[in-house]
């Protein structure tokens, strides 16, 4: 523990670097980096976390936003189940507050994510960057066993303890310095037992998700305009369609598919 957090410390006072949310304790602006943030490279994020903060400077902007509109902003980005969520989440926030219970899309790590850099609270949580640095420093010699979250985290709490560090400076450290591992080939995550590999985006489920939601925010569609849109075919499309249209993305009416603005 004293080398890691030694290295720590020195790599982030030399090396950390410079990201717009760093430069806000607004909660509500910390929750649209950490929900863009995830799966999804901090390079990718920033102009597009500013371009949305400029359109949607506040909660209340937000819940009086179309979804059409959030979404558009978003695209690029993928996974717009995490736009969704973040919509209904302003429209809590803007009602309720900070105090109307659990948000959409946010559990327990971005909870604690957005305590620690919003309000610098010593919250304890994980995710990839940290799991680099923590198994590198700690577990390099196991080989055998998968190390797990349940192991790592008292790590973590006493490591925040230890550093005397504050709690936002400490993950924001981790996160650079976890990065900063990975670029120099030092790439662990598939020794923790929560590691999935994503799957290739060319082709695949995800990729046609994306196509569909461009294609429909152009304009209305029917079901034999998207499969000429996409080349697809109605076997392939008819499932995701639906998926969607559950998920509250997309609906449809009078044979037409909609953004469910």
């Amino acid at each position: 523990m004293p080398k890691l957090l030694r290295n720590l410390k020195s790599f982030y006072k030399t090396q950390k670097r410079d990201l717009p949310w760093r430069h806000t304790n607004d909660p509500y602006k910390i929750l649209v980096s950490e929900v863009m943030l995830q799966q999804t490279q901090a390079l990718r994020v920033i102009p597009k976390y500013e371009a949305f903060l400029k359109k949607f400077p506040t909660p209340q902007k937000l819940a009086k936003a179309k979804l059409s509109d959030v979404l558009k902003l978003w695209s690029g980005l993928g996974y717009n189940r995490r736009a969704k969520f973040l919509h209904q989440a302003a429209k809590i926030i803007a009602t309720d507050g900070w105090t109307g219970g659990k948000l959409p899309g946010v559990g327990p790590y971005t909870a604690a994510a957005v305590e620690a850099f919003a309000r610098n609270k010593p919250t304890v949580f994980i995710e990839t960057n940290i799991r680099t640095v923590f198994i590198h420093y700690l577990f390099r010699r196991r080989s055998n066993i998968l190390v797990t979250d349940i192991e790592l985290l008292p790590l973590i709490e006493k490591a925040l303890k230890q550093s005397k560090m504050q709690p936002r400076d400490f993950y924001a450290a981790l996160m650079d310095y976890g990065s900063y591992l990975k670029q120099k080939g030092i790439k662990l995550n598939a020794r923790s037992k929560h590691y999935t590999k994503q799957s290739r985006f060319e082709g695949s489920y995800r990729q046609l998700r994306g196509a569909i939601l461009r294609a429909v925010l152009e304009r209305p569609l029917t079901f034999d305009e998207l499969i000429d849109i996409t080349g697809r075919s109605s076997k392939d499309l008819a499932p995701i369609v639906a998926v969607l249209a559950k998920e509250g993305l997309i609906r449809l009416k009078n044979k037409k598919i909609y953004i469910a603005d």
